[in-house]
């Protein structure tokens, strides 16, 4: 029998826990850098409670945490559930159900990992997201933009350059061109349920017609998906590299910059003026520089381009004062990577700035803060406990299989490594 969670904003589930009480936690609650020692109160699937003082509460299930590292869960807010090949092309190829049985192990190993929540890039569909409410999936909550939308010989048209083929919708992305075509398509995701709007507004390195440099998609264009989203509450995040690109996207409302590579300081600041979130991927280009497995021949340059670039880029961001997202963008088995981005990120950042964007930081950029991203009353209770301490050395959250401890999910335990457990009480 599947294990029921409860959606987000839905209602709770029968095998929700009825009463936890964790004991003896050094808590991060996603914000400060001063741990506090306590207890968390979970009913149901929320805190109910986070006390410095020892709880006394009948009838729950009780955890010692033994004096360990407590943290929210993880969010992850670029990740390609059915990007399950390194070949987009494959994707594309592969039938909506098969590509969903495969989405399956990369979300249950990603949960595992202790990313409780992702925010999908491209592709996730309202059904994939139901799966994981409804626990026929174990894996983290998926916020879901449907198919990113992408203009003719764009980044999202993965279609070789010799093929004459006028298809429009591939496997994570849909091609469209004209204002109108655009406002229509988001219209159509935001009507299936779509949390937000994925665009692509410069060239990327896994498409084979596009140069990094190419803009893409108008002013209009761009303007329209915004429109679009904002009528829903929802907003757009923008694929985007250059500078230039970046500066336009973020100027015409576009909330969420993915990648960033080629930015500079002078765009760094716009951006942090304007309030809009970045959203690094170090670890997509590492993970494809140590394995190429999958890349086209003209991809090679433009992954050694944006590659050398990224981590002087977060250092901008960093002082410029922009928001700093948490994201992978990983492809098929290189998911496996997914961790690895904490080591990156703390080359030109602070562990506990890292920890922030994955947990906190997100939190507001997938529109839930206060309840993902910390440890709170009111809270979801998203709850790690790790063996080790990451803000002392990040690289225990790599090591998951051995430092995550105890991995609950809408206050449901997915995985449990603690002795001295006691219940009953």
């Amino acid at each position: 029998m599947p294990r029921h969670a409860r959606s987000l904003d839905g209602e709770s589930t029968p095998n929700a826990a009825a009463g936890l009480l964790l004991r003896n936690c050094r808590i991060f609650d996603g914000v400060k850098a001063a741990l506090t020692h306590g207890d968390i109160l979970v009913r149901q699937s929320e805190i109910v409670e986070v006390s410095p003082q020892e709880l006394d509460v009948p009838h729950v299930r009780l955890i010692d945490a033994g004096g360990r590292f407590v943290m929210p869960g993880l969010i992850d807010a670029h990740f390609h559930a059915y990007a399950t090949s390194r070949s987009v092309r494959e994707i594309d190829a592969t039938s909506p159900t098969l590509r969903a049985h495969r989405a399956r192990p990369l979300l249950e190993s990603a949960l595992q990992r202790g990313f409780t929540s992702v925010r999908d890039a491209a592709g996730a569909d309202a059904g994939l997201a139901r799966a994981v409410d409804e626990g026929l999936i174990e894996g983290p909550r998926i916020f879901f933009g449907g198919k990113a939308l992408t203009q003719t010989g764009g980044h999202g048209d993965m279609r070789p350059g010799d093929d004459s083929c006028c298809c429009k919708s591939l496997g994570l992305t849909q091609i469209v061109d004209g204002a109108d075509a655009v406002r229509l398509a988001a219209r159509e995701e935001l009507r299936r349920g779509a949390h937000q709007i994925k665009i692509f507004v410069s060239g990327g390195v896994v498409s084979p017609t596009d140069p990094i440099w190419m803009d893409q998609f108008s002013d209009g264009e761009i303007r329209a998906a915004v429109e679009e989203a904002a009528t829903r509450r929802a907003y757009v995040l923008a694929h985007a590299y250059t500078s230039r690109s970046i500066r336009r996207a973020v100027g015409l409302g576009v909330r969420s910059i993915e990648h960033a590579n080629l930015i500079d300081l002078e765009t760094a600041k716009f951006v942090a003026e304007r309030g809009a979130f970045v959203d690094p991927t170090l670890v997509t280009y590492d993970a494809m520089h140590g394995s190429n497995e999958g890349l086209l021949p003209q991809s090679l340059a433009k992954l050694q381009e944006v590659e050398s670039a990224g981590l002087q880029a977060v250092a901008y961001c960093r002082e410029a004062g922009v928001r700093l997202g948490f994201g992978t963008d990983l492809l098929g088995d290189l998911h496996r990577h997914q961790s690895h981005e904490f080591v990156l990120r703390a080359k030109v950042q602070d562990p506990l700035d890292v920890l922030r964007s994955a947990t906190s930081i997100n939190a507001e950029l997938v529109q839930r803060p206060g309840r993902l991203g910390t440890l709170a009353a009111g809270a979801v209770a998203d709850i790690l406990i790790v063996d080790g301490n990451p803000l002392d050395d990040i690289s225990v959250l790599e090591r998951s299989a051995e430092s995550l401890l105890l991995i609950m999910k809408d206050g449901h335990i997915v995985k449990d490594e603690l002795s001295g457990v006691l219940s009953g009480r």
